[in-house]
């Protein structure tokens, strides 16, 4: 499919003339029992008399599988003028309702309940709209009306890109039901609510329009009173997309954060918001910020590069259709190339910082063995299957490679703009036509396919773009796309000591703590001896060591972090292997590892006399606002 700004205009009216012509769907999302694990909706549907199938979310944009959680929707039960309706589940699409509507009835009322699994703790909640959602099945769901109403236990504070009609004041919050504005079934499930006892609401960088707020919920009351350094950094970011992007597609945008080692861990997409949870002190300091910098960056980038400019095939107008994602290297590539750097220019890391993460990150692909046989396209396509999978032998498998192996394409392509009109034009002038067609816009979404790209790139400067796509994305490359990053004036270096940003972040603890041994020996290891990767063809590998085996002692002493590196430093220029002793299920075995070479860990270093373009890419297009003195290490 080829794309026309004309599409604009369609989209806009299709959504008002739904509106205009059709009574909405009232529904109540009801959270005063979130503590207890449970949500509550009450909905009303405008129907007429006879057969009528109803249908809950099953593909949720953003999550590129199906997670409608229909599973734990429970209580349903239907009823017309206060009696009971009977209904059936479809025999097939298992997220469908049939029912018979009766002569005279225009009112259908629906009860249901979601049990909530996640994302819920005793101060806060998240909703995202598929838990209580209800509507008409086969219809497009920007054809759909639908208006809003929240009510939440007393005292709490809403954050939501919905628009209230009640007055609601988030400076000081009071619980209870807030209306909202009538809006579509599909920007609804597009506008989660983040709602808790602990809230706070802070507008960022107040001179641009539209406005930009931060709403944040917490477990304990210190934790959403964000640092001012913080805040600052937002306040750039803010500035920043709009030199970068040169459009805004939103009526107002709101960051939802949750911060809560309970109901933390989440990065979803919106177009007019983004749902971002990370543990409790996620961003209570520079080095707990380091691992989380990108976060809100990424989901940000995505209300232009995701929710606005939406592959073809990836975008439907009915959540019971599969989205294709053959494009993810884009839609997710591009905007995780484009979420660091940010992060980068807008201070929530540093240039140092930011080149470190890349290190990591290129290093890993290098020396993933699966892009022997499988395509970065292919892990695009394969999306929904290789989402939440085990750990287990995934560096063969692949997982989800289309985030860095689109960053390092995007890097490539920007450095290679760079270098042939040089340093005159940059990624940056593509991103001026590419996600700002159409102007300053509300929340729209505008597809695209691979021949508009290649039309894109061509307007910023002539070059074989097709094929350069074609051999770094359809094809099976052996090694990893490190010519963005040699082009920029670096490369990728291996050292005997991890990088600082790398000791910062394993510092912390938590799941991005491990005992990396993955370019020496071959295995990523868990502080107790669990080993969670073997990766395929290395030493580890070679002495039939599997996943899930957990290392007991190591060269006749008791395990410890400590000891596994000790082992592997001792060993270097010699020829005694490294002894393991192993418990695997209930038996234990013994394992030699044939390593000599020391540990290596990734770095970039400065080639000499080279342009500098990551150090370019990474310099500010906005006039930064300088944060309180808190300054992270170089």
């Amino acid at each position: 499919m080829s794309l026309r700004s004309a599409a604009l205009l369609p989209l806009t009216l299709l959504a008002t003339s739904a509106l205009a012509q059709k009574a909405p769907i009232q529904i109540t999302a009801d959270l005063s029992d979130a503590p207890r694990r449970l949500y509550h909706a009450e909905i009303d549907l405008p129907v007429k008399p006879g057969p009528l199938t109803l249908i809950t979310p099953k593909w949720i944009p953003g999550n590129h599988r199906p997670t409608g959680p229909v599973d734990e929707i429970t209580g349903v039960v239907f009823t017309a003028n206060g009696k009971p309706i009977p209904w059936r589940r479809d025999d097939e699409d298992l997220y469908q309702f049939h029912v018979t509507v009766p002569a005279g009835v225009t009112t259908l009322h629906a009860h249901l309940d979601c049990i909530v699994t996640s994302r819920v703790s005793q101060k806060l909640a998240v909703l995202e709209w598929e838990k209580l959602l209800l509507y008409p099945a086969n219809t497009p769901v920007k054809e759909i009306p639908v208006q809003p109403s929240v009510i939440v236990p007393k005292g709490w504070g809403i954050g939501t890109a919905l628009t209230p009609t009640d007055g609601y004041d988030p400076q000081h919050p009071i619980g209870g039901t807030t209306h909202y504005a009538a809006t579509t079934v599909e920007q609804l499930e597009d506008s989660p609510v983040i709602t808790g006892q602990y809230f706070h609401e802070f507008p960022l960088a107040p001179e641009v329009t539209p406005k930009h707020y931060i709403d944040v919920v917490s477990d304990a009351p210190e934790d959403s009173n964000l640092r001012p350094a913080l805040l600052v950094e937002l306040n750039n970011l803010v500035r920043e997309t709009g030199a970068a992007y040169a459009s805004r597609h939103y009526n107002v945008y709101h960051f939802l954060l949750t911060l809560s080692d309970v109901a933390g861990g989440e990065g979803l997409e919106h177009g007019q918001s983004s749902d971002n949870g990370v543990g409790e002190k996620g961003f209570s300091d520079d080095n707990h910020q380091l691992a989380e910098s990108d976060l809100l960056s990424h989901e940000f980038t995505h209300s232009w590069n995701g929710k606005y400019r939406r592959p073809y095939n990836l975008y439907q107008d009915d959540f019971a259709k599969m989205q294709q994602g053959s494009l993810l290297w884009v839609y997710e590539g591009m905007t995780h190339y484009l979420g660091n750097v940010l992060a980068a220019r807008s201070g929530l890391k540093t240039q140092a910082q930011y080149r470190d993460q890349l290190a990591i990150s290129a290093a890993n692909l290098d020396y993933k063995p699966g892009r022997d046989w499988r395509s970065t396209e292919d892990t695009a396509i394969a999306a929904s299957i290789l989402r939440g999978g085990n750990l287990a032998w995934s560096n063969w498998k692949r997982g989800q490679d289309y985030y860095q192996e689109g960053e390092l394409f995007w890097l490539d392509a920007d450095t290679l703009i760079r270098k042939l009109t040089d340093n005159k034009k940059s990624l940056t002038d593509f991103l001026h036509i590419f996600l700002a067609k159409g102007g300053n816009t509300g929340p729209l979404i505008v597809t695209y396919n691979r021949d508009e790209l290649v039309s894109d790139l061509n307007q910023v400067v002539k070059y074989d773009w097709a094929t350069f796509i074609h051999d770094r994305i359809d094809n099976v490359n052996p090694h990893a796309d490190l010519d963005g990053i040699e082009r920029g004036g670096y490369k990728l270096v291996f050292t005997d000591k991890p990088n600082l940003s790398e000791k910062t972040v394993s510092a912390i603890g938590g799941s991005r703590s491990f005992i990396n041994t993955w370019y020496s020996i071959g295995l990523r290891v868990n502080p107790d001896g669990t080993i969670f990767d073997v990766r395929w063809g290395s030493p580890a590998d070679k002495a039939n060591i599997a996943p899930g085996a957990k290392i007991l002692a190591i060269n006749g002493n008791i395990f410890s972090p400590e000891a596994l590196r000790t082992a592997i430093k001792d060993a270097k220029g010699k020829t005694e292997p490294i002894h393991l002793i192993l418990q695997s299920d209930t038996f234990v075995t013994l394992a030699d590892i044939d390593y000599h070479d020391g540990e290596r860990y990734p770095s970039l270093e400065r080639i000499p006399n080279t342009p500098a373009y990551l150090d370019d890419i990474t310099t500010p297009l906005a006039t930064p606002e300088k944060a309180p003195t808190e300054k992270k290490q170089e």
